[in-house]
């Protein structure tokens, strides 16, 4: 901003945003004053630098208004992690994949873990199924981003939406009418 700038030639734009032309600094500092505003460098890595004849009050202002909308609009996604173990029933897992379902509405990617407990480990098999299962169910209405890899004593892969309609999970029926003719 004026006297810190330290090229000798300037392109200039004044405050109306018509071009003056390629100035030398001087020139371009009394140009500013003449108008009473400030000289400030707009872009310093253009051949010669951009300077612009505003009121420095007003454009730090605007810039920065600018700056907060830009950053209400960014939406920042999370990854949303959901967790069940291997001995988890048929209700619990369609309540489950319910709240994961309106976290991939919602945009965000989803992490979803299963634990291995104890004795559990001898049967690794068994959480790859279920994370067939669940991927199986949900159809291609997500995209995995993470396949289902082993890691220590859990089991973890990353869903997505993929954007192909709405994602809805298809609980197993049949299963949840076995479980009510047992009843």
């Amino acid at each position: 901003m004026n006297q810190q700038i330290r090229a000798p030639k300037l392109r200039v734009i004044d405050d109306d945003g018509k071009q003056l032309g390629v100035l030398s600094k001087q020139e371009a500092l009394d140009v500013a004053e003449e108008r009473g505003l400030d000289l400030v460098e707009i872009s310093p890595d253009a051949d010669p630098p951009v300077c612009k004849i505003v009121d420095w009050g007003k454009y730090n202002y605007q810039r920065t208004k600018q700056i907060q909308k830009n950053r209400k609009t960014t939406k920042t996604l999370d990854m949303k992690q959901m967790r069940f173990g291997l001995k988890i029933g048929v209700h619990d897992l369609d309540i489950k994949m319910g709240k994961v379902a309106k976290f991939l509405e919602a945009g965000h990617k989803v992490k979803i873990t299963v634990v291995y407990r104890g004795r559990e480990q001898a049967h690794k098999e068994i959480g790859f199924n279920l994370a067939k299962q669940v991927i199986a169910d949900f159809g291609d209405t997500i995209v995995v981003d993470q396949q289902p890899s082993l890691a220590g004593r859990q089991l973890n892969f990353v869903v997505r939406n993929s954007g192909k309609g709405t994602v809805a999970y298809k609980a197993k029926e049949e299963e949840g009418e076995q479980a009510d003719a047992k009843t």
